[in-house]
């Protein structure tokens, strides 16, 4: 689940955040989503011919912070649906000299979502194999981005403690953005392709470790108009991986009876409510994406 007329150039990035096909009827999660990245490609930057030397600047949405706050409803064992508002730092879109190319703004208020996911087949209790679909509207906070449609399928597998998610979907940017350098509307009615995937085994009930990777295919098929940053400059793929570890627990566990063992099932209890905390690092995979992202994320669901 992001962007100012910066963003409307560049391609689309997620909140680093997997869907599954968990869907419990009544049960309502928060979520906190978090990222901090380090180690930002450097800013390109070229003088524009019979500009008076003006300089133009590389606009590819660049973040620095982000934060992502959501709110997840399960309608049914086949249907869930999600809201949420996220806030980003961003890099300076038009920096007042080249000193400033590479700056950021203010941590702001940069976009809403709707999010709606089906379980077409859900992940059988005793393992195997579960598949959905999600669609998601997300729509820009202010600024000229472009608002963006997410679809695509959800693939599941579960065996013992071994569990392995990926997401695949199109991003496709609708509306107008921005005024291009002469002055005409930004249409950039491109579609992208993002990914998430991620491999994790779960210690006992409490601790799991997970292998996650996001990425993004930028303006796919060479689709859309590409702005005159995206001309100048070209488009960028952004891919980036790494280890995460996760932190599970049930807050109201009844305790046991008298003379009865305490149990040990991995699944929370219908009314329970349920503390998750995740971290790690994600490292870039190529020259465009930052070197080094913190992930961490606090989900409670009840």
């Amino acid at each position: 689940m992001l962007q100012i007329t910066a963003a409307a150039a560049g391609p689309a990035i997620g909140q680093f955040e997997l869907k599954d096909l968990e869907s419990e009827p009544g049960r309502v999660e928060f979520q906190s989503q978090n990222a901090h990245a380090f180690g930002q490609p450097h800013r390109r930057m070229d003088t524009r011919p019979g500009a008076g030397g003006e300089t133009a600047y590389d606009d590819h949405s660049v973040v620095q912070q982000r934060h992502a706050l959501e709110l997840e409803f399960s309608v049914t064992r086949y249907f869930r649906m999600r809201v949420g508002v996220e806030y980003e730092k961003e890099r300076l879109d038009d920096p007042a000299s080249p000193a400033l190319a590479n700056d950021f703004g203010e941590l702001q208020l940069d976009e809403v979502a709707l999010e709606g996911v089906v379980i077409v087949v859900p992940v059988p209790e005793t393992g195997g194999v579960g598949f959905g679909m999600l669609a998601e509207f997300e729509a820009p906070v202010g600024g000229d981005d472009l608002n963006s449609i997410v679809f695509g399928p959800i693939l599941e597998l579960r065996a013992g403690a071994w569990s392995a998610i990926a997401n695949l979907t199109l991003v496709k940017a609708f509306g107008n953005g921005g005024f291009d350098d002469d002055g005409t509307r930004e249409r950039d009615r491109k579609l992208d392709l993002a990914y998430a995937i991620q491999v994790s085994h779960a210690l006992d009930e409490t601790w799991a470790v997970a292998l996650e990777a996001y990425g993004t295919i930028d303006r796919l098929g060479h689709s859309g108009d590409a702005t005159d940053s995206a001309r100048r400059f070209g488009d960028r793929d952004i891919h980036r991986a790494g280890p995460l570890i996760y932190y599970t627990r049930q807050l109201d566990r009844p305790a046991a009876t008298a003379g009865e063992a305490p149990t040990r099932s991995a699944a929370p209890a219908e009314d329970g409510t349920v503390l998750t905390i995740g971290t790690g690092v994600l490292v870039g995979l190529n020259q465009h994406t930052p070197d080094a992202t913190l992930k961490w994320s606090v989900e409670v669901e009840f």
